[in-house]
């Protein structure tokens, strides 16, 4: 009999270790698909937007992080942290090639709104394109054309995605995480992990939410 475990995620497009964060629970999902194969796993992205006050047009990216620490050694040393943890799960980040910090509403809405046009994997496929756009390719994700050239490439409806994003009065309600932060992984309702978690922890938690259901049949 199969078995589902619910996992939603709480990210925003701009924070690298939501990035990160992916990387690892889709390792833990693999290692769960070999233990329990009967066992399927149904994520829901949560966007949170970080900076809700952030201009549409975004901001110099250097000068946003040179602001937020103070000084050119507290940027490089953060980034380094962060590139470092990144390349420990095969994503490469480039911070010198982005050039601004963008207003990621528009990106979320799209991405929400997206989940009722296509299954699971070509959603996904979509959110994997816009933190593609926005670490590795320093495309601009807050811009309209931008995305939806991102959504078209990943297969999705060139009609449906305009409509999305030109719709006059649909705005991004921001999930919360209580003061969480992001990445924060909330499994079944019952067992929550903040921060890019090792892969280890997060499958441990299915394991753990696994075990609840089972207590309750």
């Amino acid at each position: 009999m199969k078995s589902m475990i619910d996992i939603e995620v709480y990210f925003d497009f701009i924070c690298p270790w939501c990035l990160i964060g992916k990387r690892q629970l889709q390792v833990a999902i693999q290692q769960l698909k070999q233990t329990h194969p009967n066992v399927e796993v149904n994520i829901k992205w949560r966007g949170v937007q970080l900076l809700p006050s952030m201009p549409i047009e975004g901001i110099p990216f250097k000068a946003f992080y040179l602001q937020r620490l103070g000084t050119s050694m507290a940027v490089r040393l953060r980034q380094e942290q962060v590139r470092q943890a990144a390349k420990a799960v095969g994503v490469e980040i480039d911070f010198e090639r982005i050039p601004r910090m963008p207003n990621t509403a528009k990106a979320h809405s799209l991405l929400s709104h997206a989940a009722e046009l296509a299954d699971a994997a070509q959603h996904d496929l979509l959110l994997e394109g816009i933190f593609s756009a926005y670490f590795h390719h320093s495309e601009n994700i807050s811009d309209t054309a931008t995305l939806e050239r991102i959504a078209t490439y990943c297969g999705y409806n060139e009609a449906q995605i305009k409509a999305i994003l030109n719709a006059p009065n649909v705005s991004f309600v921001s999930a919360n995480t209580g003061g969480k932060g992001v990445p924060y992984f909330v499994f079944d309702r019952t067992f929550a992990l903040a921060g890019a978690q090792p892969a280890a922890m997060l499958y441990q938690a299915m394991l753990e939410s696994l075990e609840v259901q089972e207590a309750k049949v």
